[in-house]
């Protein structure tokens, strides 16, 4: 499929790549977009990636949309480098009152416990991109087993490093914020900090594992990480 070009406000332009969610298609949209961002055009104010899309937002007092669709082709040709697989393991202590929807999780599924657990934190999860908020990473890679609905009424609070399941995907509440996801359990790592450089431990086009463990585990990186007791 030939890319697209899409307007995106006054100032932005969409390239999309296809419709579906595959890591055929996101390897080529950040190929693009690092291009982009290494070529660094007089008019390039930012570059997003996307699931499928790169998102170029422009100068338009350097160049028209007119313009910018054209200036974009040559960039169009780059292809998906040969990534050095970086994998994240991410502690996850699961169940009880860190997730506190497991059971939920397991009965709408016809599974235990133990098996959400298994079959959760077997794959190899990549992280097609950041966004939402700060820190949030969307995954691909969950098993369709335990792919559970979203609660019907989010909850109003849900503590960093919670770990959730929201239809057939999964990921982890990078700081605390409202949500409605399912939540299986937390980690106890502090994922996201906006006074390091980069703010998040994870990147678009990283792979992550999610390792179970003890809540004695969970206490003693939790202090280390936090610097406090949870």
């Amino acid at each position: 499929m030939l890319p697209k070009f899409k307007p995106a406000g006054d100032s932005a332009i969409a390239i999309i790549f296809g419709n579906e969610i595959s890591e055929e298609i996101n390897k080529k949209v950040h190929a693009v977009a690092e291009t982009i961002e290494h070529a660094s055009p007089e008019w390039l104010v930012e570059v997003v990636p996307t699931y499928t899309s790169v998102y170029v937002y422009y100068d338009p007092i350097r160049i028209s949309y007119s313009e910018i669709a054209e200036a974009l082709k040559p960039f169009l040709s780059a292809g998906p480098k040969k990534e050095e697989k970086r994998i994240v393991k991410i502690p996850v202590v699961y169940g009880g009152t860190f997730g506190p929807d497991i059971e939920f999780v397991a009965q709408y599924n016809n599974l235990t416990i133990d098996e959400v657990i298994e079959i959760h934190s077997k794959p190899l999860y990549r992280v097609y991109m950041l966004g939402f908020l700060p820190g949030f990473a969307y995954l691909g890679g969950m098993d369709d087993r335990i792919a559970t609905p979203r609660l019907e009424k989010p909850r109003l609070k849900v503590p960093a490093g919670s770990v959730g399941i929201a239809g057939k995907q999964t990921g982890w509440y990078a700081i605390e914020s409202p949500g409605g996801w399912r939540l299986i359990g937390r980690t106890p790592l502090k994922t996201f900090d906006p006074h390091k450089k980069p703010p998040s431990i994870i990147k678009a086009g990283d792979y992550v594992k999610f390792v179970p463990i003890s809540e004695e585990e969970f206490q003693e990186i939790y202090k280390d990480e936090w610097g406090e007791e949870r």
